[in-house]
């Protein structure tokens, strides 16, 4: 099956949407209902437009174009780029680094009768938009949520988004996931992957169930995060959208966001700030760290395989699937550990005689590692723990900051995110979103702080017996 005539109309008329958008929003909201419409909506691939010259335009990139633009036609003077040195450093690497990567594949490699060509310019092109349009949504929500009621938006999405979202979710568990196939004219998966525990899991809109699932309890999360931080009437509601999207996420019976969940609410109901972004950067040192652990033979396999076999034998064989992939993906990657082999497969094991891919792909880490090598790898991963790293070193010492309540609960969301990349690829628009925020606010600390240091009445007053102290 392939995409019908809506599903084509709906992605081409986006960037029309967008820019309308911003006529009728103030733009932080108008850069959330953006980003949330798109990603729970538009047709997934392989619904897209294939022009001369240009990366393939889809759900994952021209939402992101059409933002940029619509930006550039209504807020072009708001428009900044992060302030701090070497998270600027780390986004031109970011976006300009599969240059580098292209020019280190231009020779061709060969499977037994079937090959692949060496990469060119057309490649190192299209690779540098990808990468440009992937990080988009960070730089635009650095830009436009500014303020600590900003944050308090960017949750409140998440909760609308997800209370929307469940009726869909509903639907598809009650006569199977065909919303896609109804709308779009196409099932965007293996139909087979979304029957667990005898009854359906919801796919709508998305790639995967799995997604659906990580949805969802981000909007739990979120709600947790504003029954805590909202007072009176308002913390009331938060509490019982919570337990509503609590009960959509168990109807998606997905055992990780589930296991997610019930990790991460009682970190956000009840520690404090500080534990809650040490938390949280653990989790992200983890992540970074987790390629080297797993190359070293430091990952405790067989432990996490009799974890998962008591959950169920269908969940250990599957991990053990996902391990048994990512040593020979690891392997393959390591061949050329810098730069990576680029796109085209060229990071894959391919079967000598059909080209078919033998390997599956499922972790983010291990697809850019063999995609970009370490460069890209460590790129990526440090843009993403950026904004976890600098509102812990502001919250640590005698000179903490005071921060918006809603940090902490949006920093344990993207941490765990960063979790989820090890066995999933779920790098979506509203994680960049996330990180973009987070930025902004960890910025905003900093810039705040050194002023009112630098102030005459901070500064220090010395009396005449040659001693200071500080008024």
């Amino acid at each position: 099956m392939v995409p019908n005539a809506i599903a084509y109309l709906m992605l081409g008329l986006w960037p029309l949407v967008a820019i309308g958008l911003f006529r009728w929003l103030p733009p932080g909201r108008a850069l959330l209902a953006n980003l949330f419409l798109s990603y729970l909506f538009l047709p997934p691939p392989p619904t897209q437009f294939d022009l001369p010259l240009l990366p393939p335009l889809d759900k994952e990139n021209l939402p992101a174009l059409s933002l940029l633009l619509a930006c550039l036609i209504h807020c072009r003077d708001q428009l900044s780029l992060p302030r701090t040195g070497w998270v600027t450093a780390t986004l031109a690497v970011f976006i300009f680094s599969p240059v580098l990567t292209v020019f280190a594949n231009t020779d061709g490699i060969s499977f037994g009768a079937f090959g692949l060509p060496g990469l060119g310019v057309k490649d190192a092109l299209s690779l540098v938009i990808n990468r440009f349009s992937l990080v988009l949504p960070m730089l635009l929500s650095y830009a436009l949520l500014r303020s600590a009621s900003d944050l308090r938006d960017v949750l409140l999405a998440f909760a609308l988004f997800g209370l929307i979202y469940s009726l869909p979710m509903l639907i598809e568990v009650r006569l199977s996931p065909q919303l896609n196939l109804w709308i779009y004219g196409y099932f965007q998966h293996n139909f087979d992957q979304m029957m667990r525990f005898g009854g359906f899991r919801p796919i709508v809109f998305l790639y995967h169930g799995l997604w659906v699932a990580f949805f969802a309890m981000s909007a739990v999360i979120a709600a947790a995060t504003l029954t805590r931080t909202e007072d009176g009437p308002e913390r009331a509601k938060a509490f019982m959208v919570m337990m509503y999207l609590m009960v959509i996420l168990v109807l998606c019976k997905s055992v990780g966001p589930l296991l997610y969940a019930m990790l991460l609410l009682p970190l956000t109901l009840l520690l404090p700030l500080g534990t809650q972004l040490r938390v949280a950067l653990a989790f992200a040192s983890v992540a970074i760290a987790y390629p080297i652990i797993k190359g070293a033979g430091w990952l405790p396999e067989e432990a996490l395989l009799q974890l998962a076999s008591r959950i169920s034998e269908e969940r250990a064989s599957s991990l053990q699937f996902r391990l048994n992939n990512e040593s020979s993906l690891l392997e393959r990657a390591m061949e050329r550990p810098i730069l990576g082999w680029g796109s085209w497969g060229r990071n894959q094991i391919l079967d000598p005689f059909t080209g078919q891919e033998l390997l599956v792909s499922d972790g983010r880490w291990v697809i850019t590692l063999g995609f970009f090598g370490w460069v890209g790898f460590a790129a990526e991963m440090l843009l993403l723990a950026a904004p976890i790293v600098m509102l812990w070193a502001l919250q640590r010492g005698q000179n903490a900051v005071q921060m918006s309540a809603a940090v902490g609960g949006m920093t344990l969301l993207l941490a765990i995110n960063l979790i989820d990349l090890l066995p999933n690829a779920t790098l979506t628009p509203l994680t960049w979103l996330l990180t973009g925020a987070l930025l902004r606010h960890a910025e905003e600390l900093r810039q705040n702080t050194a002023q009112a240091f630098n102030t005459p009445s901070a500064a220090p007053k010395r009396h005449k017996s040659g001693l200071t102290s500080v008024m």
